[in-house]
This record gives C-alpha cells, sequence and structure tokens, in this order.
C-alpha cells in the first residue's frame, strides 16, 4: 500500500515536477516525462566548485554575476535539469527572481563514476540547443576536463593544460592541476 501512494504522488508532467518536493534525500531532473534521481555534488565535487569559486571571485566576476551549484534550468517546456555549477549574471538572477526562465552561457559537469556516457551526451547535446555556449565537464577519476564550444567543437585538457571559459568569461582560466591539487 506504501508504494502505491509513493507512486501516485511523483510528478506526471514538468508543471507538478517544478511544484513536487521529494522527501527520500535525492535530488531529480525532468526529461520529457524521465524522472532522473542524483545524488547531489559529494565532497570532491563541493571542493572543486570551492576551487573555482574562489577563481570566480578572485577574477573579479562577482562584481557581475554567480556561479551557483545544482540550479534549475529549464532547457526546454519538456526537460529541466540541474548543472553541478551554472554561471548566472546579476540580470539573469533578476529575471530568475522574477519567475523567468534563465538559461546560462556557461556550465560545468563534474563526472561521477556512476554517470553514463550516453547521458552525458544527451546533456550536452540538450545543453547547447537551450543557447548554451560552454560546457566543462570535469572527470576528477581521470584528472581530466573536456571544453565544450559546440557539439563539434571540444578540447580536452589534463596537467598543466589551461581550461577557459571564453568566449562567456575570457579571464576564467585554471590549469588543470589546479582543479585537483590541495592547496
Amino acid at each position: 500500500m506504501v508504494l502505491e501512494n509513493e507512486i501516485q504522488s511523483l510528478p506526471k508532467t514538468l508543471a507538478e515536477f517544478m511544484l513536487w518536493e521529494p522527501n527520500d534525500g535525492f535530488k531529480y531532473e525532468w526529461n520529457d516525462g524521465e524522472l532522473i534521481k542524483f545524488d547531489g555534488m559529494n565532497k570532491k565535487q563541493v571542493y572543486i566548485y570551492n576551487v573555482l569559486n574562489k577563481l570566480f571571485s578572485k577574477k573579479g566576476y562577482i562584481e557581475i554575476g554567480s556561479l551557483v551549484s545544482e540550479y534549475d534550468v529549464k532547457l526546454t517546456g519538456i526537460q529541466m535539469r540541474r548543472p553541478d555549477i551554472a554561471y548566472l549574471t546579476d540580470e539573469q538572477i533578476l529575471q530568475g527572481r522574477k519567475g523567468e526562465d534563465v538559461i546560462p552561457e556557461f556550465v560545468i559537469e563534474i563526472i561521477s563514476e556512476t554517470d553514463q556516457f550516453y547521458k552525458i551526451e544527451d546533456k550536452i547535446t540538450e545543453y547547447f540547443k537551450a543557447g548554451v555556449k560552454v560546457i566543462w565537464n570535469i572527470v576528477p577519476e581521470h584528472r581530466l576536463v573536456y571544453i565544450y564550444t559546440s557539439r563539434k567543437t571540444v578540447k580536452i585538457c589534463s596537467d598543466n593544460d589551461i581550461c577557459s571559459a571564453e568566449p562567456v568569461l575570457p579571464d576564467f582560466a585554471i590549469a588543470v592541476n589546479d582543479i585537483f591539487t590541495e592547496k
């Protein structure tokens, strides 16, 4: 009987999903009727977010926007994703406050061991279709960063290669080793 109640309480539309508050400790995305469960950022991912957030502040970008973790991004009328990190301008934050849906131009996904390749590719496609201009896929287990500026243009960075968020944030650049090295 409990299982039946739980099934009935799951959202059936994006509108229902946007109002839904899960109580199981997980976070969710919505993709054309599919409810996608994930854990949220783990401690390694929070460390990476912290490193990038400090760089963001040091470069002065805090004056024009914010790096936001797990922000609800409504890509289309049937898709809501939560990138691990999204850059929002102050203007976009104000638009969001007014209830408008905004698309960040720069998003970062920190890939975990449980992420599936085809699901990652789906997200890349969805992000670019929605208007994202730069995507970083950070792979901590291999100390790699994949930088996409289109579906066909990707730069794979390792070691001392410099990761850049150009053209969205031209001075937001960091060596891969600096993303992972404890300071």
